[in-house]
């Protein structure tokens, strides 16, 4: 039996490689006689550019930027001589600051506009970047400053990134403002607009620390900083599906920047030309950390699902954890989605024995299936 292996990471437990691995090791231990191909998956979000980087032949590069607070830091993207691909995640992303310590008020996205720039020193000619996994809601308004876009109050005074200071905004000063000339591409799932009930703030703002009796006011402020964006770039960010991505920054990319938007999961495997391996297929297994209502969304194993159904293959997927809704994701045509949690257990105990759970639960799927082929 030939066996596509095609998993997102499980976040706090392991890379998407280490999953595909973990996978492998469990169905040959179940049967030797069976061919595993692996391919690491991810869908814009955190280890997007590890995975991007076996497949446009790069090599991970490091970068000097700043966090979501101004903290310096290093930060890694892929690049190879000509295409550059970056998440988000690995210079603001919000699992980077404990929960305790977390400010959305003051958290910027000037760090991914140094990344941006970094790439574009480089040489590169196209870049790829995923906006899973942020801990800011500015608006972008941290990457037009990285880009020479200057903030001023009414008194003129130099206003700094952050939630606070778009309902300060009096002007804009673009004089130093260079679109960057390389083609960029946004990998997200997310079709929200900037603002209103199903944006930025409303429908992503609760998880980086927003408080739900803040969220109306600073729906406004975000609508009075479109405003003064659309004054001085002559675009409206509000009516680009996905302006709401990553707290805005989708907004900038697309609206500003004329960046486009392709699904991360649909972009990754146009490009590892996976469909290859399964039209001769006999099963396909996905996973990621936990399924839920939200994977019907662009997540790994929907788009893999959606891909695998082309080709009329079987899909079971292995997930850290069932949540809520994750029985939707029947609707897809999976044959089976199953659990590593085999008994209660902490959070903690969970990640430290994800690994060996995942690799038993793979060698128990395929005694399974093999025996369902007799």
């Amino acid at each position: 039996m030939k066996v596509v292996i095609a998993s997102d990471s499980y976040k706090g437990c392991m890379t998407s490689s280490q999953a595909c691995d973990r996978i492998e090791a469990g169905i040959l231990h179940a049967n030797p006689a069976h061919t595993c191909v692996k391919y690491p998956m991810a869908d814009g979000g955190e280890g997007t550019a590890a995975v991007f980087c076996d497949v446009i032949h790069g090599k991970m590069v490091t970068c000097q930027t700043v966090d979501a607070y101004g903290k310096s830091i290093h930060a890694h993207y892929a690049y190879n001589g000509s295409i550059a691909v970056m998440d988000v995640a690995s210079c603001i992303g919000l699992n980077m600051t404990p929960k305790e310590k977390r400010n959305p008020m003051v958290a910027s996205s000037y760090g991914v506009g140094l990344m941006i720039k970094d790439a574009i020193h480089r040489g590169a000619k196209k870049l790829v970047i995923g906006l899973g996994g942020s801990g800011t809601n500015d608006g972008g308004m941290g990457i037009l400053r990285a880009f020479g876009v200057k903030f001023y109050d009414k008194k003129r005074k130099e206003l700094e990134p952050g939630i606070y200071s778009l309902k300060k905004i009096a002007f804009m000063d673009k004089r130093q403002f260079k679109k960057p000339s390389i083609e960029i591409i946004v990998a997200c799932d997310v079709k929200n607009h900037l603002l209103g009930p199903e944006g930025a703030t409303y429908i992503f703002g609760a998880q980086k620390g927003i408080f739900t009796n803040q969220m109306k006011d600073i729906d406004h402020w975000m609508a009075l900083y479109r405003d003064k964006v659309q004054q001085t770039f002559h675009v409206d960010m509000d009516v680009y599906e996905g302006s709401g991505a990553a707290g805005g920054i989708g907004g900038v990319l697309l609206g500003v920047f004329h960046a486009r938007q392709q699904a991360g999961i649909s972009l990754l495997m146009e490009t590892n030309h996976m469909a290859k391996d399964i039209q001769d297929c006999d099963l396909v297994i996905t996973g990621e950390g936990q399924t839920d209502a939200q994977t019907m969304y662009g997540k790994v194993p929907y788009g893999v699902c959606e891909l695998a159904n082309q080709y009329g293959k079987p899909v079971i997927c292995l997930s850290g954890a069932l949540g809520k809704g994750y029985q939707d994701v029947y609707q897809t045509g999976m044959i089976g989605i199953f659990s590593t949690a085999d008994r209660a257990m902490s959070f903690h105990q969970a990640l430290a024995q994800g690994p060996e759970k995942l690799e038993a639960l793979a060698y128990s799927i395929t005694k399974l299936v093999d025996g369902l082929r007799k």
